[in-house]
């Protein structure tokens, strides 16, 4: 199994900066993708920002030049930087993994995982 925690979500003033956390654990074997998703009340979780294994990286128009997303490979951590940030931003946001991880006695590939969630509220 694969465990992911979120960190450093909170309060925060519309044009302040937070920056979330999150670290896997578990029998993981490599990381094909990392991402941040986002949710509010009554819509779809939406992507964020997402990393891949060779360090190329995507991000939703509406965070493009105010979120970075990276990654440390030997600790199995992404990251979240997020600047500017608007009353938009409110949300729930949630890390996400696609590994290659030992289930039992074989190896498994593209298996997902969710992290509990971080709450993000910036106020006007």
């Amino acid at each position: 199994q694969v465990q992911l925690v979120e960190s450093g979500g909170g309060l925060v003033q519309a044009g302040g900066s937070l920056r979330l956390s999150c670290a896997a654990s578990g029998s993981i074997v490599s990381i094909n993708r990392m991402a941040w998703y986002r949710q509010t009340p009554g819509k779809q979780r939406e992507l964020v920002a997402d990393i891949r294994s060779a360090g190329n990286t995507d991000y939703a128009d509406s965070v493009k030049g105010r979120f970075t997303i990276s990654r440390d490979s030997a600790k199995n951590t992404v990251d979240l930087q997020m600047n500017s940030l608007k009353p938009e931003d409110t949300a729930v946001y949630y890390c996400y993994c696609n590994v290659e991880a030992w289930v039992a006695i074989r190896v498994y590939s593209d298996l997902e995982f969710w992290g509990q969630g971080t709450l993000v509220t910036v106020s006007p």
